[in-house]
């Protein structure tokens, strides 16, 4: 008798029970689903620290999780932004203004870093004349590295038809100096210090020389992800102003995020971070006029987009 009464206040206990269990894993489901996903492409260069620091910064964040995609070029990475397979990249911005030219609905809304671009060439090229009738590499036709060159250019009183301007990819480029099959070349970090480290090349220019303030890449969202994930956008690029601003006070975090990231030798890094800064990554109304009489100079677009259009500066956490 005593027995089966304990059965029965057991049976009754556990019935109680369950519900309660339920609600629990009911209540673990729903944050899982609250926790937004975001898929964010990107190419190993130094440009990109930024979400690189912001992945590592909010792996526990309950609001996001950062997802990197990493892609070799910049054609399949914007294949990808383009077609929304991704919710947003560091792109070269000129690459994304070209995008929303033709009807891609795009925003830019914070800078990869400012500064961080060299004109490198061989220890034999002393000055811009030199370069005449030799072949110089940049990665991309709708770039800040060919904006660049056509500065250096014209402030030698040179044109573009002077040189054999080639496309390469940017890990070919040391490279391509080191065995002479070019003279030169402008690309994103870290592949113009390597050159440097190695005494393959040297830096003719700093970007700062040849264009204050110039724009190179961005992070920029699908305007579909921003509409309809406002609160997953909003805490992405508030996130990721606070992540560059973190990794420019902390040196140690900086070359460790960037070594485990990138991949590359000490002695290379640490010069390539010397000309590079992640503080500031607001895009304003005046460095992007700056930038958009540059690609209407140059031929990279006749209709480049507004800022009203193309830019939103609101969701970077100043």
């Amino acid at each position: 008798m005593k027995k089966g009464f304990i059965g029965v206040l057991l049976l009754v206990v556990l019935t109680m029970a369950a519900p309660c269990a339920g609600k629990n894993d009911a209540g673990r489901q729903e944050n899982a689903i609250t926790r937004e996903t975001i898929k964010i492409a990107y190419l190993p260069i130094t440009h990109s620290l930024p979400i690189f620091a912001e992945a590592e910064l909010q792996k526990d964040n309950p609001a996001i999780n950062i997802e990197l995609i990493k892609y070799g070029s910049w054609p399949e990475l914007m294949d990808a932004l383009n077609t929304g397979r991704i919710d947003g990249a560091i792109a070269l911005i000129q690459l994304a203004m070209k995008a929303k030219e033709q009807g891609i609905d795009l925003k830019a809304v914070a800078l990869g870093h400012t500064d961080g671009n060299v004109i490198i060439v061989n220890n034999n090229i002393n000055r811009t004349a030199d370069l005449k009738g030799k072949a110089f590499a940049i990665p991309h036709r709708q770039s800040s590295h060919h904006i660049l060159l056509r500065q250096m250019l014209d402030n030698a009183g040179m044109v573009e038809q002077d040189l054999n301007i080639v496309e390469l990819p940017p890990p070919e480029m040391p490279s391509a100096l080191a065995n002479g099959s070019i003279s030169g070349y402008c690309v994103a970090e870290p592949f113009g210090a390597r050159a440097v480290a190695l005494g393959t090349g040297k830096v003719l220019y700093y970007s700062e020389e040849l264009w204050d303030h110039s724009l190179c890449c961005s992070l920029v969202l699908n305007n579909s992800f921003i509409k309809n994930k406002s609160a997953a956008a909003q805490e992405l690029v508030s996130r990721y102003g606070e992540a560059g601003k973190y990794i420019s006070g902390n040196r140690d975090e900086e070359e460790r995020i960037a070594a485990e990231y990138l991949g590359v030798d000490k002695k290379v890094l640490d010069l390539s971070l010397q000309w590079i800064s992640y503080s500031n990554l607001e895009i304003t109304a005046e460095t992007y006029s700056s930038l958009t009489d540059k690609v209407k100079r140059y031929g990279l677009s006749q209709n480049p987009p507004t800022y009203e259009n193309f830019v939103n500066p609101a969701l970077l956490d100043k």
